[in-house]
């Protein structure tokens, strides 16, 4: 797809009120909030979504069923009414450090893009990270084929459309037993794929049976399928198990490596940790979206995030504390 149209920077600002980084849904949603509530904002985008494969998102109000690509579309329509926005495309933050600028701190963020409009860096009284994650899916040599299109990663997301079919849960994380349990609402023909690993220990796979689970512990060989659609499940030593759909545990890093120099508190798994109004742990920086601990969230649930830190995050900028 084409790079979304949005608002030509002629000449780019290099003090504002806020930078966003990410352009995702928390990402464009604080920056539509921000951008009313005559905020200068800078949204840098890297242009690489996490959710680039999926075909349909599902769950947000009034948009069920709307490619991922085409919703983001709309959000930058509709960010480039608002002449106190600068988005720049394909852009990355290549480092964030804090600077005492006499007249308070200020973050300096060090960019790295293809436009020539792009400055070098850009300084903000806040910064809002809605980065969101990278993925990490099982090795299985065609599982990208499927991914997005009968093969996803998120139930709440996507099992409607596969409800009652016998379907595959693959992974490789100590957290699987619980989403077959989850997707096992969807249908009662599911059988967890462990691939080799020791993901689901001998007492889940018993509660999983007593559910009519089946726990497949074999390496997978490979998915058998045609044009996205899966069919099977191959194993090693050649058996096959038929499917029509199934779901992965990715493995998710967050994408943070700009943080390095600033002491931020994190959860297990890396994400920033935020009170319910998306403050971090240092004054100034917010998070949203699934770079926010606890992660991975549905579309609708990281634009609201979104929307709700840039609320909070006008209410400091003025003085104005709000509760956590």
């Amino acid at each position: 797809m084409a790079d979304t149209p949005h608002r030509s920077v002629d000449a780019p600002p290099t003090e504002v009120d806020v930078v966003i980084v990410g352009g995702g849904p928390a990402g464009l949603s604080a920056a539509l909030n921000l951008a009313r509530a005559r905020a200068s904002v800078v949204v840098v985008d890297a242009g690489r979504p996490r959710n680039a494969a999926t075909l349909r998102s599902h769950g947000f109000l009034t948009r069920d069923g709307v490619p991922p690509l085409e919703l983001r579309k709309l959000a930058r329509a509709e960010l480039a009414a608002y002449p106190n926005v600068a988005v720049y495309d394909r852009t990355v933050v290549t480092a964030l450090l804090e600077k005492d600028c006499g007249d308070g701190r200020r973050f300096i963020a060090a960019l790295s893009g293809r436009g020539a409009a792009i400055p070098p860096a850009v300084s903000a009284r806040s910064v809002l990270v809605a980065t969101g994650l990278r993925e990490t899916l099982p090795d299985i040599p065609s599982l990208r084929a499927f991914y997005g299109m009968t093969v996803f990663s998120c139930a709440a997301c996507d099992a409607w459309e596969l409800q009652d079919r016998p379907l595959a849960l693959i992974g490789e994380t100590s957290d699987l037993a619980a989403r077959a349990r989850l997707i096992a609402r969807w249908t009662d023909r599911l059988t967890v794929f462990t691939h080799g690993s020791d993901a689901v220990d001998t007492v889940e796979e018993a509660e999983l049976a007593a559910s009519g689970i089946v726990v497949e512990r074999r390496r997978i060989d490979d998915l058998e399928g045609d044009k996205g659609a899966v069919s099977a499940v191959r194993l090693e030593g050649g058996e096959r198990i038929e499917i029509d759909g199934g779901f992965v545990r990715p493995r998710w890093h967050p994408a943070l490596d700009f943080l390095g120099g600033i002491p931020l508190e994190r959860d297990g798994f890396g994400n920033l940790v935020t009170d319910r109004s998306g403050r971090t742990s240092v004054a100034g920086l917010y998070a949203a979206g699934d770079a926010a601990s606890p992660g991975p969230q549905q579309l609708i649930v990281a634009a609201g995030q979104g929307a709700r830190a840039a609320a909070v995050l006008v209410h400091d900028l003025v003085g104005v504390r709000t509760a956590h």
